[in-house]
């Protein structure tokens, strides 16, 4: 699985780091956004010192401001000249009651997560078609299930689900595969950055035991990519989870998620 161009969003850490080090060596340009560059220049320099024929183009970008996303847009369609490979990974979460957020903290993660995986997707899709190339669109489980004190996050993510699901249909006489993946929780940098000022860790136990690595789901992602498969869950403990959540009927659900403990304990903050 070769491409002339590999691009990742939110490649500064966690999962999108992990898919820039293992597809770099699978591409002759690999462009790598985020919004800290100093981070991405580092990345950068590991990649091309480990692939010498490697070009990586370090591109600041804010995906929640619509003028980024724009000038993302135009300069990928400049670039854009055989196989592609667009992985929409960027994304973030906000842990605690809807009610509490701060209306600045949806604004963006409605921005990061919906419209920057539509509009990035909208735009590069109709060259994917004609030059060849696939979409690894970085969901979650939490897709599966509403999330009570992360509601929004796991609507973002049902939407991204959805979305491949129904672009995958759409593209099926085309050699663009679209695959949607649905980790559990990982091991990153996520969820100090989803949880809300003062808010203290509570890692219920059957969280911890869905923990899966950033290694894995990228190895996992890429197989099932290879394979023409529609959605990943990586590791064989998210694929269970997975498959039991959507044979649930939707009342069991609510019965069990009314009765769930509670993640976080959050206070009211002042709308922004």
């Amino acid at each position: 699985m070769e491409y002339d161009l590999i691009i990742i969003t939110g490649a500064s850490s966690g999962l999108g780091k992990e898919f820039a080090r293992v597809l770099a060596g699978r591409t002759r340009t690999l462009m790598i956004t985020a919004r800290r560059i100093d981070r991405l220049r580092i990345l950068a320099d590991e990649l091309t010192a480990a692939h010498k024929d490697l070009t990586v183009i370090c591109q600041l970008c804010d995906l929640s401001d619509s003028s980024d996303r724009d000038k993302l847009i135009c300069k990928l369609q400049q670039m854009m000249h055989g196989r592609t490979l667009l992985v929409n990974n960027a994304g973030l979460g906000d842990y605690g009651e809807y009610s509490c957020a701060q209306k600045e903290r949806v604004r963006t993660m409605v921005q990061v997560n919906v419209a920057a995986v539509a509009e990035l997707t909208h735009a590069l899709l109709s060259r994917l078609v004609e030059q060849g190339g696939d979409v690894v669109n970085i969901s979650s489980l939490a897709a599966d299930i509403p999330l009570p004190d992360f509601a929004l996050y796991a609507a973002t993510k049902a939407f991204v689900a959805s979305f491949g699901e129904g672009l995958r249909a759409e593209l099926r006489e085309s050699k663009v595969r679209v695959l949607t993946v649905c980790p559990g929780p990982v091991h990153t940098e996520f969820g100090e950055v989803a949880r809300r000022p003062g808010q203290e860790r509570r890692d219920f136990f059957l969280r911890r035991r869905f923990y899966t690595e950033a290694k894995t789901v990228v190895r996992d992602s890429l197989r099932a990519l290879e394979k023409g498969r529609t959605r990943c869950y990586p590791s064989a403990k998210v694929w269970l989870a997975g498959c039991i959540l959507r044979s649930l009927p939707l009342w069991f659900l609510r019965l069990v998620l009314n009765r769930r403990p509670r993640r976080v304990v959050s206070q009211p903050l002042k709308s922004s």
